[in-house]
Parts: C-alpha cells; structure tokens; sequence
C-alpha cells in the first residue's frame, strides 16, 4: 500500500513505546458502528488482514482511523421541510416562523438520519518509532488533524509535534528548477507548476524544465508550486 499524500509530524528519537502498548491503547476507541441517530462515528480499526490495530513491521507501524458518515444532504432536509410548512400552513390557517422552521429542519433531520446512507473513509498512518516520524496519509491538513486529534485522545501524552522547516517547499523547488540540479538521490521529472503572487499559474506536463522559458517565469516572480520528481529511479511523485 503506498501513501498518496503525507502530512509530517516529528516524535522523539527512540520514541519509548511498544507496538503491543500501542494496540491496547487504540482498543479502548474502536470504531462503533453508526447508530441510528448518529451522523458520524469515528474510531480505530484493522489497517490490513492480520486483524490488528497495530500492523509491526521491521519496527514500522501501520495504524487506521476509520470513520462513518451518513449521507443527508441539507437539500433533502430543506425540501422535506418545505413540504410540511405547507402542510402547516394548508391546515392550520397560519405561516410557519422561523424558529419554528427551524425545529422542523432538526427534527426531520433525526427522522432521516436511520435512512441514510452510510460512507466509510479510513486515514492510514505510519510511525517510525525509532527514527522519530509520524506521516499521516490525507491530502488536508484538517484531515491529519482528525487522525492525530484521535490519537491523542487514545494515547496519553503523545508527543507528537507539527513539523517545521528551515526552508518552506515552494523555495527548495524553485531554486532547484532555477539550477536545473535536484536533490542527492533525486532527478526531476516532466511534470510542473509555477504560480504568482497574483495567482496566475503555469503548468507544465510531459514538458522539458530545462529551457529558459521556465527560467524567464522564474525571474518575473513565479514560484514552482508543484514538481514531478523520482527518488532513487523507484518511486515517482509530485512535490507541491
């Protein structure tokens, strides 16, 4: 399984915990099946076959935040709505007020939530004990904030920081575009984005970064915000 997007965050070297502490911690917030009123349930589960919370491998963890959701659009809730301040209104002899509207919308809401359909997500996240890493498999940062914000709250006192560099993203990429020359271990590959401080955005795909065009948008203010690179001519990825 291969992590699409990683949001970093630092531990301590050696972190002092064990695969089978860090099971019987996530136990105690399994994911509970979705209850007929609930809108959401949240909790860990199984990140692959083996049936546990914590897949060890050569002392790499693999954890999963699974998450339900039931499916209600508030479109669906208004049109019911709607439909029963006419009925109110046909009936009674009155107009429906707004905070009686209101009411309406959220009782509705309980009626419908035991119809709803349900959609499961899971976040994978992978700790590296020995080396200090927590990376969290979501394309937002708000949702490494949920994973991470479960974690804390099953395990006590974890030290878990948001990582800070010295240099952002955006200025490594384009000093290496600017130099043609990328990291140690690294090449660059056909794939790039440039943008502005106005927001005006070039890209560039299956397109040579060696010509001085790039090089002239670089000049004029433009950053790379995105880059196609290969580590080790094993794994290729875009940088953003």
């Amino acid at each position: 399984m291969w992590f699409k997007n990683l949001q970093l965050y630092r531990l301590p070297v050696h972190w002092a915990n064990t695969a089978e502490k860090l099971e019987e911690d996530l136990s105690k917030n399994l994911l509970p099946s979705c209850g007929a009123t609930d809108s959401q349930s949240i909790g860990w589960v199984p990140p692959c076959s083996s049936g546990t919370l914590v897949h060890s491998v050569n002392r790499q963890w693999l954890l999963a935040l699974g998450v339900e959701q039931k499916l209600l659009p508030a479109s669906v809730v208004k049109h019911f709505a709607h439909e029963r301040a006419k009925t109110i209104e046909a009936n009674e002899g009155r107009r429906v007020g707004r905070k009686e509207m209101r009411d309406i919308r959220e009782s509705l809401t309980l009626e419908l939530l035991p119809r709803a359909f349900i959609n499961r997500r899971t976040t994978f996240g992978w700790i590296d004990p020995i080396n200090g890493w927590l990376v969290i498999d979501a394309a937002s940062p708000a949702k490494a904030e949920e994973f991470l914000e479960h974690l804390r709250q099953s395990v006590e006192g974890l030290p878990a920081k948001v990582l800070h560099v010295t240099q952002s993203p955006s200025s490594a990429m384009t000093a290496w575009i600017a130099a043609t020359e990328a990291p140690s271990g690294f090449t660059i590959d056909q794939d790039l984005e440039l943008r502005s401080a106005e927001n005006a955005t070039v890209r560039y795909a299956k397109h040579t970064l060696e010509g001085d065009e790039i090089r002239q948008h670089i000049a004029s203010g433009k950053v790379v915000t995105r880059l196609a690179m290969t580590w080790a001519d094993r794994i290729s990825f875009q940088h953003n």
